[in-house]
């Protein structure tokens, strides 16, 4: 517990002076053109802390989540105990989401989603629809990419809109604060593949 409450810690700090950064160099725009691209940015960042709530047996929502220099996940499980995920199980529930858009399974994208209704998605959903499935899973991004279903359920997977909305805020300001130092990168919720790629290396070593 005591490692875990570190880790929120340094990473918090460290997603403050990103948003610090970004609010002086970043440029005005539409709230609903910032709500749309909400989560476009975290690709475009070097990493993302993400805090996944299990409010129900095997039902899952988005706590919390801002830029950091690495990126993690903890998992708050019902029975009040919290542990981080390994990039291993990251990205075999990652592929396990993939497999199900292919074949037209996935709840984040079926329009006839009944699953958000009734509380939350799976993990693998709900990591896939985070920031942190937007830079381990970029090499999924076209099929996802300009998807409304897949939008409309990423929005649905935090515990609340406050939660959504610090999201939108926090990688917004981040990505234009990328943006302005390194020259534009490519659009959409998993954006440079290559930059997600270096991002997970970066974030969990060898």
């Amino acid at each position: 517990m005591k490692h875990i409450k570190s880790i929120l810690k340094l990473s918090m700090i460290s997603g403050i002076a990103a948003i610090s950064v970004g609010a002086l160099s970043g440029c005005g725009g539409s709230n609903d053109t910032s709500a749309n691209n909400a989560l476009a940015q975290a690709s475009n960042t070097q990493g993302a802390f993400v805090i996944i709530e299990e409010t129900a047996p095997n039902q899952y929502k988005i706590k919390d989540q801002f830029p950091s220099d690495e990126t993690r996940v903890v998992l708050k499980q019902l029975d009040g105990t919290e542990r981080v995920l390994s990039k291993e199980e990251m990205d075999k529930l990652i592929q396990e989401e993939a497999a199900k858009i292919d074949n037209g399974t996935s709840n984040l994208t079926n329009p006839n989603n009944a699953s958000m209704s009734s509380g939350g998605l799976s993990l693998g959903e709900t990591l896939l629809a985070s920031a942190a499935g937007a830079i381990l899973g970029s090499w999924i991004g076209s099929k996802l990419f300009n998807n409304q279903n897949f939008a409309n359920q990423q929005r649905g997977a935090f515990s609340n809109q406050s939660a959504y909305q610090r999201s939108v805020n926090s990688f917004n300001k981040a990505g234009a604060t990328t943006n302005s130092g390194s020259g534009a990168k490519k659009s959409g919720f998993f954006g440079g593949g290559s930059k997600a790629t270096s991002s997970t290396q970066n974030s969990f070593g060898s």
